[in-house]
């Protein structure tokens, strides 16, 4: 598993070719916008850290914290 990967949405980098002026190709990579955020999970009485992307924070913002890691641990992830 890469760095760069959302538990949630599964997101991971893509990849591909820089294409230059003169059209010389090199590899590249995009990574996907991922950021650790820290919800309070009150059912635990505790906080989990989540490594989630943009989409993946508007997800629990939307569905809520409780939800998203009852389905985490569903899939077998450790949170």
């Amino acid at each position: 598993m890469s760095a760069r990967h959302c538990q949630l949405t599964g997101r991971k980098p893509g990849y591909g070719k820089q294409v230059s002026h003169s059209h010389r190709r090199t590899n590249r990579r995009w990574l996907p916008n991922t950021q650790r955020r820290r919800y309070w999970l009150p059912s635990e009485n505790r906080y989990v850290v989540l490594t989630l992307s943009t989409k993946g924070v508007k997800t629990v913002d939307r569905r809520g914290v409780e939800s998203v890691v009852a389905e985490l641990r569903r899939r077998g992830e450790k949170v």
